[in-house]
């Protein structure tokens, strides 16, 4: 598949089939991240993998989260309970999730942030390629903290997640605004 083939062939997958993906796999999709460009080459990205009892651990987090809130207005205004137990439901189902924590600074926050950005797109489309499903996972950071403190990484934060697994779906490509809406150029 080449570049523009993924770029419209990816989407957003919640429904997964239950096989396993293997080692290798999983690794060629990470190794495919950590080649992104970053800001000032920072290369910011850690990778952790779960699988299992943890992972499901992690959706239980986020699960008691929204369940353990009261029902505030700014809770209804960010919109949070409407998207993070649907998604810890999807992180139950994959069988690999992939944690991406950045160190805890500051002064890089959005460089870093840009950077992993970049980093798990570049995952996303070699996903695609092989055709593995995957779920870039924003909803994470309601727990970011646990989940670092659980991990033993209490000096990282957890800046978002990605679910890879084997479609159990085939969603339509959803609407895009069109190109000249978007764009302005200035010649001078």
């Amino acid at each position: 598949m080449n570049t523009i083939e993924s770029i419209e062939k990816r989407r957003s997958i919640r429904n997964f089939k239950n096989d396993e993906i293997s080692k290798e796999i999983v690794e060629d999709i990470l190794n495919c991240g950590r080649l992104a460009p970053s800001a000032k080459n920072r290369q910011p990205w850690y990778f952790v993998i779960v699988k299992g009892k943890t992972k499901d651990r992690i959706a239980d987090l986020m699960i008691d989260y929204t369940n353990n809130n009261d029902d505030t207005i700014e809770r209804k205004r960010i919109g949070y309970a409407s998207s993070v137990n649907p998604t810890a439901n999807v992180i139950k189902q994959v069988p690999i999730l992939v944690l991406i924590l950045r160190e805890k600074n500051d002064n890089w926050i959005v460089g870093d942030n840009l950077s992993i950005g970049a980093c798990v797109e570049n995952m996303c489309l070699r996903a695609t390629d092989l055709g593995i499903g995957s779920l870039w996972i924003r909803d994470t950071v309601y727990v970011a903290s646990d989940v670092a403190k659980m991990l033993g990484h209490e000096a990282m934060e957890l800046n978002c997640a990605l679910a890879l697994g084997y479609a159990n779906q085939k969603p339509k490509q959803r609407a895009r605004k069109d190109l000249k809406d978007i764009i302005e150029w200035y010649d001078e």
